[in-house]
């Protein structure tokens, strides 16, 4: 298969709720992201995306469905190197117990895809790291938040995303080759 016939593949395939991993440039990161469509993301992919990422599971999302949810940014200056902007964590609020499971991780994040959900949805802190994406997507930032926003925007979904940074089987951060397999 050609690249384009790979491209146009993995968009469909994430335009029905399939993972893709996203890889950024070996200037940067040199990483790779698990990434699925918040709103149609199953139990069974989060226990997945746990077992094979850090574990830290984020959400991102524009900045105006951050402000419609109640969610501010977790620091006034951010001091990330790269600029990572996240909000508070949150846990769905009602119909859950601790918020860890893959069922409730899963019911959190469906929640913040859900444009019916609003800041009282959620309690604070919790198991999910919202991100918010820069205004410009990846014209302005060229990081994973980013480019899973737009993917969402390519494959007119809603703007919401999950993604996971992908690990190896040592714990140690998975690059190049190693995405690969």
């Amino acid at each position: 298969m050609n690249k384009q016939a790979n491209l146009l593949h993995a968009l469909e395939h994430y335009r029905s709720g399939g993972l893709v991993i996203v890889t950024d440039d070996q200037s940067r990161e040199n990483e790779g992201d698990l990434i699925v469509r918040a709103d149609l993301l199953t139990p069974e992919q989060t226990a997945f995306i746990v077992r094979h990422t850090t574990g830290i599971l984020c959400v991102a999302m524009t900045e105006s469905s951050a402000r419609r949810l109640g969610l501010p940014r977790m620091l006034e200056r951010n001091q990330d190197q790269r600029g990572t902007a996240f909000t508070v964590s949150v846990d769905l609020k009602e119909g859950i117990t601790t918020g860890v499971s893959a069922q409730e991780r899963t019911q959190t994040i469906q929640a913040l895809a859900d444009e019916n959900s609003t800041a009282e949805t959620f309690a604070r802190p919790g198991h999910i790291f919202p991100l918010i994406a820069d205004r410009d997507l990846l014209q302005g930032r060229s990081g994973h938040t980013e480019a899973a926003v737009a993917l969402s925007l390519l494959v007119k979904a809603p703007a919401y995303a999950l993604l996971a940074e992908i690990v190896n089987d040592d714990g140690s951060m998975a690059r190049g080759k190693a995405l690969e397999e």
